[in-house]
């Protein structure tokens, strides 16, 4: 498939055998992307892949994401460039049920999605690249930050102290008899 205007948008009717597709954004929609995102910036964007039929009326989509994405370091505000690299599956279900009510049963399949009219691959690439996004992107050398909080006059809780069976130990060590072996 080329990546011309337009060759992005699938209709999905009529896919009866494997789709190949690339897409590899411009600049301009690049640096467009990149604001949607909140992200300094997209040296390089690629989506790669096919998309074929699975079973009688489902699609699925296998891809390819490489990017190259600056971001902020939340520690220094310095640049973080980092390299993607993901496998990309979807699966498009003809009759996935529609969720009601307030609690809702997730598919067995996390990449189930519902089987759209059209498939917008930049839409796909769009939302692969904000998942693969790291989260919180630190410069090298930048350790996680450590924040201790506590009451005024009181220490802040100790790493052994926070694990679930911790304060059990602590009265334990603290009962009449203690030192002795019970069984």
């Amino acid at each position: 498939m080329a990546t011309g205007a337009g060759s992005h948008i699938i209709k999905c009717q009529s896919v009866r055998e494997r789709i190949s597709f690339s897409l590899e954004p411009d600049a301009d929609a690049r640096a467009e992307l990149a604001q949607t995102l909140g992200i300094k910036g997209l040296r390089k964007l690629k989506l790669e892949g096919h998309l074929s039929p699975d079973g009688i009326q489902d699609l699925k989509l296998d891809a390819r994401l490489g990017a190259t994405v600056q971001q902020d370091c939340v520690a220094t505000g310095n640049p973080v460039t980092t390299r993607i690299d993901e496998q990309v599956t979807r699966l498009y279900v003809h009759d996935l049920p529609v969720p009601e009510g307030d609690e809702v049963e997730m598919p067995a399949d996390e990449n189930a999605d519902r089987l759209p009219t059209t498939l917008d691959l930049e839409e796909v690439l769009a939302e692969a690249l904000a998942l693969a996004l790291p989260p919180w992107p630190r410069a090298k050398g930048v350790d996680p930050v450590s924040v201790s909080v506590s009451e005024p006059g009181k220490s802040p809780m100790t790493d052994e102290e926070t694990r679930p069976f911790a304060v059990l130990k602590s009265l334990q060590e603290k009962a009449p008899g203690a030192s002795k072996n019970r069984r």
